[in-house]
């Protein structure tokens, strides 16, 4: 029997949204799975909205329902609605909106706050024993949610390849249990029933971080 998964997106675009590639690599292989899909966001303003060829800031505001839309080609639904108990797995596609958008973590780092919404959501689906997969810096969620838990963002030691390393320091410090792990694998924690793999933390070629992506949808659906 097909899983139905929840994807929960951020907004569209990799500096204030959802990673784009990261949300494709997650559908397709959600698709080629077999999987029902149903998108989500939360019916919010953005943190801001960052000029993508500059990499700045500008002064237009944007809704991040509205902008996941791009994405989900308009078929996605305000995060307010997301019923824990009609899907088998929830799945959260990286990008600097997780950590603007869905938490401040881009603004207060390990003193972060999650989204009110979304952190009962991810407490709703651990205490029903329903898979939890995450990428990049998604798993920053699961960190401060899930205390002890095992997780990776890839490396722990910074390098041309992993620029992003302090995130798995400020993890350990946080008190989690940090897995280095290769772009093109994912880390699973059987005790909680939690999938993560580390996309673009690396600086991979994009076939490397897609299929990273594909071993975590594989194993959250594994455990569904």
């Amino acid at each position: 029997m097909s899983k139905s998964v929840a994807v929960i997106l951020s907004g569209c675009g990799v500096y204030d949204g959802t990673e784009i590639h990261e949300a494709s690599a997650v559908l397709v292989h959600l698709s080629r799975a077999g999987a029902k899909v149903k998108m989500f966001a939360p019916n919010s303003a953005q943190m801001h909205v960052v000029n993508h060829c500059e990499g700045k800031p500008t002064e237009e505001e944007r809704n991040i329902l509205q902008e996941s839309a791009r994405i989900a080609r308009g078929d996605v639904a305000d995060l307010a609605k997301l019923d824990v108990s009609a899907f088998d797995a929830v799945i959260i596609p990286g990008g600097f909106g997780v950590a603007k958008n869905l938490s401040d973590w881009a603004v207060k780092n390990k003193e972060f706050t999650v989204q009110p919404q979304l952190e009962k959501i991810i407490k709703a689906f651990h205490k029903a024993g329903k898979p939890l997969g995450m990428c990049c810096i998604a798993s920053v969620l699961a960190a401060k949610i899930l205390p002890g838990c095992e997780l990776t963002v890839g490396a722990d030691k910074e390098s041309d390849m992993w620029p992003y390393a302090q995130t798995a320091c400020a993890m350990k410090e946080m008190g989690c249990k940090h897995v280095n792990t290769d772009v093109e694998k994912a880390h699973v924690d059987v005790k909680n029933k939690l999938v993560t793999t580390s996309a673009f933390m690396c600086k991979a070629p994009v076939h490397h971080v897609f299929d990273g992506i594909g071993v975590m949808v594989n194993e959250t659906l594994k455990l569904a």
